[in-house]
């Protein structure tokens, strides 16, 4: 069964970012934690064990490094592991298309005509280069459940910001680049 979400801010109870993530975004965590623990990993830990076999491990900084290096790596395949079972993938619901929901590409228009488009995301595909936004951001909340066409104010530090929804896709492309 698919999860479906809350039409507002997504935050759980105890004030933490719900973990919602789209499948691209899990794949991305997925390829991560499987390159840490087959590439990575193994290669650091056969420099570490290169430089042991110099002598002296306490001025050794070749094997100071990689011992430091491990540690992040470990802590990283840990977080990885463990935000992996808490997180769970949302796929669109064919209710959705038209409206603006977790996991949506949208094209907005401001008022001086410039368009922008982005995906609504959570914490873990946060990206704004590659224009994946937080769904808990003011944007994100402000454009939750919106339809083309549809005006909404986003309030921030240097003024309201008035955006116009002109487009709403749920497309992925294969290369995990913005559709169109």
């Amino acid at each position: 069964m698919k999860p479906r979400l809350p039409q507002g801010p997504t935050r759980s109870a105890s004030g933490s970012t719900t973990p919602y993530i789209t499948a691209r975004g899990r794949r991305v965590l997925v390829e991560e934690l499987d390159r840490l623990w087959r590439s990575e990993r193994p290669r650091v830990t056969q420099e570490v064990s290169d430089a042991a076999a110099l002598g002296d491990r306490s001025e050794n900084a070749e094997y100071l490094y990689g011992k430091r290096k491990l540690r992040e790596i470990d802590r990283r395949m840990r977080f990885l592991s463990k935000r992996l079972d808490e997180l769970r993938v949302v796929e669109p619901a064919p209710e959705q298309h038209g409206r603006v929901f977790f996991g949506a590409w949208v094209t907005v228009e401001d008022g001086e005509g410039e368009t922008s488009r982005f995906q609504l995301v959570g914490p873990d595909e946060y990206d704004p280069r590659l224009g994946r936004i937080s769904v808990d951001s003011p944007i994100g909340r402000a454009l939750l459940g919106k339809a083309e066409g549809d005006e909404v104010r986003v309030q921030r530090p240097k003024g309201t910001l008035l955006l116009t929804v002109i487009a709403i896709t749920y497309d992925e492309g294969g290369d995990g680049r913005p559709p169109g």
